[in-house]
Formats: C-alpha cells, structure tokens, sequence
C-alpha cells in the first residue's frame, strides 16, 4: 500500500530524543558511514529554518514524524529523531498480526523494535536503482524490449497484443498500460490492497486485462514495481534482496535491512524495504552524485540520469522518472528527484544545490496542518543563504 499522494497524516505530539550538529566527525548510531558533521550555517542554510521546521514537528504541526535528516555537501547539518508511542496508537486500530497491517506496530513504522523504518514506495526508488545496476552488467533486457517472454513459466492471456507489447521502459516509468485502480486505499478493492491479500502476487498483476496502449498513460501501479522485481530475479538468477547485498548494500556499509516477503516468497519491490534514516540517505547520497560511491562508480551515471528524468511531465513543473518522481523540473531538466512513500518516507535531493533531506514517519489516518513532502519546497531552499 503505497500511496503517491502523501499529504494524510495523524495530528500527535513528538518529542525529541536525540539530535546531532556538533562541528565534528561523527558516526552515527545507525550507520556505517561517517558524515563530517557541520553546521547548518557553516553550509549555507538557515539555521532558523531548520530550528523551526523541527518545533513545529515537535509541537505536532507536522503529525507523526521519526526522523528529520539534513545533509549538505555530503556534510550532516541536521539529525533529529522524535520518540512515538505506535504500541498506544496502535490499540485503536485492528493489528491483526500480519506484515501487510499497516497499524500493527511489529511491523509499521518500525521492524520488530528496531531503527529500521518502513519505505514503503521509496523501496520502488530502489527497485529501479538495482535493475540499473543490473542494466550497467549486461544482465538485464533492454529497455525497449517486450518483458512478457520473461513470465513463460506463468499462464495467463497474452491474446491482447498490448499486453505483450508491454517494454521494460514502460514499467519502469508507470506506463503499462495494465487496467489498474489504486487511487483510495481505504477501498478494499483498490489493486494494491487486494494483490497484498492474494497468495500470488506475480499471477495478479499478470491476470489484470490491458486498458491503454503501453507507453501512452501514467497510471501509478504497484504491481509494476512487483514485475521489476521478479524481472531482475529471471535476469541475474538472483533475489533482488541478495542481488542488493552484493551490489548496493554492500559497497555504501548498508548492513542492517529488512525487506518483506510476498507469501510465493518473492521479494516485495513495491513497498516492502526497511533501512534506517541514515541508510537511506546514503541512497540519496549515491544518487546525487551520479552514482558514485567512494570514488566507485556503483551504478552508471548514465542509469541515473534516465532515472531522474522527468520521462512523464504531469504539468510544467513535476514528473516522473524511473521509479523516481520530479517534483520540481524545468522544461525537462530535474531541480528536484525524489523517493516518496506511504506515511511520510521521502528522499528529496537537490543536484544544484549539494543538498539532501529525509524524513521518516508513520503518519497514515489524519491530515496535519503542514506537509513533510512539502517542507524542503516552502521553507529549506528559499532560505539557503548561498
């Protein structure tokens, strides 16, 4: 369940447990990484801003937020953690326990007890980012290939030319053409809802009868980003979770993770991952500077540029990528690439400006007064002081 529109959330109050600005090398308690930590104004950026943006999330204004990171410069200016009861607002709600219960707290926002927080749809961010990994090595089709030959070993019907014309381009940038409906998802027929309660999500999504020719439509689908997934699998031989230990984890000191199981035993691609704040930053970190970890080259810069750019333009300033969404471009060239998940996950980047923000939340019942998607937009980049 992994909405794109991510502005409903729950009116509590946080409390803040633990922050990080100290001038100094730092590591922090979740990461293998060591950020050079700074000031928010060392780095250009108004420390007022970020002193209020994290009252307001104290005070509630922003519902329930766990985690408020800011990098500039590849230096950590702002790290702020906030303390949630979820086992007490959890009692209101059914927590049937099962992975795929949103109000279980078990399972959501946190794993099991841990720092590692859901992603929710930012998994599918990292979904494309593996299959472009995969892409660079030659294991993977190309992008304007048909992927149906892939899924011989399913039965299905492939008498729609459609839906055999379906390319990896067009997955990749919510451009199947699949008849698919996840717009509300307190609607117990919403695709997305009922292909986490189905037993085969592969079969579901291949059984869904075609609605558009492929290419010509955005349709935000979930089950696309299940079918890169087992794509990458077919490919490489390889889960994607242990195709990402080896190629991605691995190589940015990721080593603490969870990522679902659909019941097949499929990785889920779509919503299932779990990192830490830090951890996923460093996802960020990689991207902005064009795939480059370390002085390796972890994915082609290639890869990332078709990633971030804005392949569908919903209007004249936002669009979408491979997996990634554009919240901010100019006639095509990306200010702004994005992660964004269900709950209050987002990964925001600004090339321009060296700049990388993170909140993590489980904000998921009520509308707040202000919106974390939104925060980077109205209040950190019209304060940057260079």
């Amino acid at each position: 369940m992994n909405k794109p529109n991510l502005t409903t959330v729950i009116a509590c109050l946080a409390f803040l447990i633990q922050g990080c600005t100290q001038p100094s090398k730092e590591e922090s308690s979740d990461s293998n990484l060591y950020w050079e930590a700074s000031t928010p104004t060392a780095e250009g950026i108004n420390a007022q801003t970020l002193d209020a943006i994290h009252q307001d999330i104290d005070d509630g204004r922003y519902g329930l937020i766990d985690h408020f990171l800011v990098i500039r410069n590849g230096k950590l200016v702002f790290n702020q953690a906030y303390k949630q009861d979820y086992l007490t607002i959890s009692k209101q709600y059914d927590t049937t326990n099962h992975q795929f219960n949103y109000d279980h707290p078990d399972w959501h926002p946190f794993y099991n007890s841990t720092s590692l927080h859901s992603l929710q749809s930012v998994t599918k961010s990292v979904t494309s980012l593996l299959v472009g990994i995969a892409m660079d090595e030659g294991q993977m089709i190309p992008l304007d290939s048909s992927v149906m030959p892939l899924f011989d070993t399913y039965e299905f019907d492939l008498s729609d030319e459609r839906k055999r014309s379906i390319t990896l381009r067009n997955l990749l940038t919510m451009r199947g053409g699949l008849e698919w409906d996840e717009a509300n998802y307190d609607d117990a027929k919403n695709d997305c809802v009922v292909m986490e309660l189905s037993d085969d999500w592969i079969q579901y999504i291949l059984d869904k009868p075609m609605d558009t020719i492929p290419g010509n439509q955005f349709n935000y689908n979930s089950g696309i980003s299940v079918l890169l997934g087992k794509i990458l699998r077919i490919t490489t031989g390889k889960r994607i979770d242990e195709w990402a230990e080896e190629k991605l984890f691995g190589p940015l000191g990721i080593t603490e993770y969870y990522w679902k199981k659909t019941p097949k035993g499929e990785i889920d691609t779509e919503g299932g991952l779990y990192l830490t704040s830090h951890d996923l930053a460093k996802v960020g970190y990689l991207m902005l500077n064009e795939g480059v970890w370390e002085n390796n080259q972890i994915v082609s810069k290639e890869w990332v540029e078709q990633s971030i750019y804005p392949s569908v333009q919903f209007n004249e300033q936002s669009g979408y990528g491979f997996q990634w969404w554009v919240p901010e471009h100019d006639n095509g060239q990306t200010k702004i690439f994005a992660g964004n998940g269900y709950g209050g996950q987002f990964v925001m980047i600004v090339p321009d400006k060296s700049l990388i923000t993170v909140f993590n939340g489980w904000s998921i019942h009520e509308p707040t007064e202000k919106s974390s998607w939104m925060a980077l937009q109205e209040r950190i980049l019209p304060n940057l002081e260079d």
